[in-house]
């Protein structure tokens, strides 16, 4: 039987393929741009006829017509391994609740937990000539999430770029067990936090002076990530190369100046690496069947071995609140709640790791809290109580803020509080000065 005529068996309209769905089924919805649209829409209809229905996803772009259901916490539950905005509302009406592990870690838990995928249903690429449907810029776990489950729905979606890799960036027709042909919507687009900000600019002026040629890149999401992008594509840096979990708009920007080559790479020589890719649709038609973009699962690009095995690897990840003894808070402010563990972790590890390789995090010196209306520093004498810590205090390598960076590897309590003070807004320092003084991290010799 040929690949056409087993698609053609398997093909049902979404309403009879989620019709299997039952109550206390856990259902695996994909992830990020690859989250299902018509099968979405279709269980909608059903939901408020089951109970206990446990999804697990994460990143959405777009919020599910699951979650506009009425009274959703009766019906279900939103178990997400890295929220986005969405998520967070969805957090706040008491159905949604965030999973912490290190990302680098799904495939390993789908393949090992106990807890059961009884329905997989996601948006891939149409089927080629060899019967494979493609998870897009979507690998990330999702071919272990394939292995485990004990239904798999795919939704073809047209506009889903073909994204090209070599291992885990698929699942083959023989595997599935219902195809939908959706409507092709767009694929979804997250941008980049709006434009970079003066403050943005300066931190990536920063962070640029500490990247050299032949340098692998790890970029992460928002306006100051991509700032240093916007940079790194003007200036005179050149053989760059790309291991990234996230592949985002910068890295197109940065290829397409002629800067990425990926010659120096120990390992994927000439290949931009990622496990996942979001932005607009520049990315998502640059990533489009690029046999230079390898798109992996991500227990291989989050590997601390495979990032430390690369020369000059320079990560660079965003904070929400760096304290004095430089614990790094990237996932929440206090108890709310705000991302995920991510990669963060894995990249600040395997960075340092790397030979020449530099560990970054990036933050502006203050924010504006829009309940007060006053000036805040990022930089605290001590995370807020329930304040998540993303990279323990021995983990951090490189501090950098719109004042300047800092290397706080290796310093005693008092060299540290100094670094990272000599970072911080003026406005703060004196203040943060005297709390280092209270907490016993200062020496008055600090001072010069």
């Amino acid at each position: 039987m040929s690949y056409q005529e087993i698609y053609q068996q398997k093909l049902v309209s979404a309403a009879k393929a989620v019709s299997v769905i039952k109550s206390g089924d856990w259902v695996d919805y994909g992830w990020c741009c690859g989250t299902p649209d018509a099968c979405d829409k279709e269980l909608a209809k059903i939901l408020p006829n089951l109970e206990d229905v446990k999804f697990r996803g994460g990143i959405l772009l777009k919020e599910p017509e699951i979650f506009k259901i009425d009274n959703p916490v009766q019906h279900m539950t939103w178990n997400s391994w890295h929220m986005s905005g969405i998520e967070r509302k969805a957090v706040s009406k008491g159905f949604a609740f965030y999973s912490p592990i290190r990302y680098s870690e799904l495939p390993r838990y789908y393949r090992e937990s106990s807890d059961p995928v009884d329905v997989a249903v996601f948006q891939v690429s149409p089927m080629d000539k060899h019967g494979y449907f493609n998870f897009g810029p979507n690998a990330s776990h999702m071919a272990a999430v394939c292995e485990k489950a004990k239904v798999i729905i795919v939704e073809v979606n047209e506009n889903m770029p073909r994204c090209l890799g070599g291992f885990e960036e698929g699942v083959h027709v023989n595997d599935v067990t219902y195809i939908v042909e959706g409507t092709n919507p767009p694929i979804g687009e997250l941008g980049a936090g709006g434009p970079a900000t003066d403050v943005d600019i300066a931190v990536a002026q920063q962070i640029v002076k500490l990247i050299p040629d032949g340098a692998c890149l790890q970029l992460g999401i928002g306006g100051m990530p991509n700032a240093v992008g916007s940079l790194i594509a003007q200036s005179d840096l050149k053989n760059l190369g790309v291991h990234t979990e996230m592949y985002v708009d910068a890295f197109v920007d940065i290829a397409k100046a002629g800067k990425i080559t990926g010659l120096n790479k120990n390992i994927d020589k000439g290949r931009q690496v990622y496990a996942f890719g979001a932005g607009t649709q520049k990315l998502y038609d640059y990533l489009d069947n690029n046999p230079e973009c390898m798109s992996a699962p991500v227990s291989y690009t989050n590997d601390i071995r495979s990032i430390a095995a690369l020369d000059n690897f320079i990560s660079i990840n965003n904070a929400v609140n760096v304290d004095l003894f430089g614990q790094v808070s990237s996932e929440s402010a206090g108890v709310k709640h705000i991302s995920g563990a991510g990669g963060q972790l894995d990249f600040v590890l395997g960075a340092y790791l790397s030979n020449g390789g530099k560990s970054i995090i990036c933050l502006s010196s203050t924010f504006m809290n829009k309940k007060t209306g006053k000036l805040e520093s990022r930089i605290v004498p001590t995370l807020a109580n329930g304040s998540i810590v993303t990279d323990t205090r021995a983990n951090i390598h490189y501090l950098c803020t719109e004042y300047g960076c800092v290397n706080l590897k290796g310093l005693t309590t008092w060299q540290k509080a100094e670094a990272i003070i000599s970072v911080a807004h003026p406005d703060f320092r004196q203040e943060l000065i005297e709390q280092a003084q209270a907490m016993n991290i200062w020496k008055n010799s600090n001072l010069r």
